[in-house]
């Protein structure tokens, strides 16, 4: 069972936030538990800086060798910046999925549909 940080909110889909950092951006990625099931992860497909993206539309994709998944965007806003480091090593979510393995930043506008840490616990237990 992966933990769930508890600084994070997250979708149902599968998604965490981090909206800690500097005003008005955040930070977004894939759970460990989404990682965990993708398996070892080959490719990521992620919007580029200046975006517009919508809270619940589909922003990119993330391949592995089991399949390939849909990303969510868990916000409305414009995409700040993008983990070229994930891009060029996608592997880094899999071994760091709420570190190092972030996917992008976003200049918040306004948020779609979150879950705290222990409704999204109680989500991906289920």
């Amino acid at each position: 069972m992966s933990e769930t940080p508890t600084h994070l909110q997250y979708t149902a889909e599968h998604e965490w936030i981090d909206t800690t950092g500097p005003a008005g951006v955040s930070t977004v990625g894939i759970t460990a538990t989404a990682a965990d099931a993708l398996g070892d992860i080959v490719y990521l497909e992620l919007p580029e800086v200046g975006t517009a993206i919508t809270a619940g539309a589909v922003i990119g994709e993330v391949e592995s060798t089991k399949s390939v998944s849909e990303l969510f965007s868990p916000v409305t806003g414009t995409v700040a910046e993008v983990n070229q480091a994930a891009v060029d090593e996608p592997s880094v979510v899999n071994s760091d999925p709420y570190g190092t393995g972030w996917l992008i930043k976003v200049e918040v506008e306004s948020t779609g549909a979150l879950l705290s840490p222990q409704e999204y616990a109680a989500l991906s237990a289920g």
